[in-house]
């Protein structure tokens, strides 16, 4: 699905995978959409453009020998973050985890899984530690996000054990948005202008 561009390419997880395994980062797709989420579902302002270096801070961005992003994974940042504020604020709920497709393994999607929420709890409690939370909805929110990050990896792969996937990934996707819905900053009318607005 990828070519260099994203002006029309909307980012799936094997695109966005491939750009970083390509750059030699040892980071999972899916961590980095979920830490982003959850510092955008926190409060994070869209004007914001520090959530680079924090990323930076929190994962391992640089490649051996090297010292920060590189910039085929800065820009592959700039657009997850862009789409991400574009789907969330969609009244159609477009907004969706970035996890492997269901081609992949479900071993391989549980995992994924996994680390999205572990990525999602990071992001939120980052751009929340110096707000304590008060809402009961978010605070179990973030207590089952915290089981699910503790999942085995080893799934069996049968119709049970995907219908079960499928509930707990949409569980996970409508609850960061309820996150939001309680937490989330709205970008200010010079950022974007409404939900419809592409955000760049």
């Amino acid at each position: 699905m990828t070519k260099n561009s994203p002006a029309n390419e909307k980012l799936d997880f094997a695109s966005a995978q491939a750009v970083i395994t390509t750059e030699n980062v040892k980071v999972h797709a899916s961590e980095v959409h979920g830490v982003l989420t959850g510092l955008i579902c926190a409060g994070f302002a869209f004007e914001d453009q520090g959530y680079i270096a924090m990323l930076d801070d929190l994962l391992d961005f640089s490649p051996q020998g090297s010292e920060g992003f590189p910039k085929a994974v800065k820009l592959l940042v700039k657009q997850m973050f862009s789409e991400l504020w574009t789907d969330i604020l969609d009244d159609t709920y477009t907004f969706q985890l970035m996890l492997p497709d269901d081609d992949d393994s479900l071993v391989e999607r549980g995992h994924a899984l996994g680390v999205w929420v572990q990525g999602f709890n990071l992001g939120f409690g980052l751009q929340q530690k110096d707000n304590p939370v008060n809402s009961s909805e978010v605070k179990e929110v973030l207590t089952d996000f915290s089981e699910i990050a503790n999942l085995s990896d080893e799934m069996e792969e049968d119709e049970d054990t995907e219908q079960a996937f499928f509930e707990i990934s949409e569980y996970v996707r409508i609850s960061a948005l309820l996150c939001f819905s309680e937490l989330g900053s709205l970008p200010t009318a010079s950022g974007t202008g409404s939900s419809n607005t592409t955000v760049h």
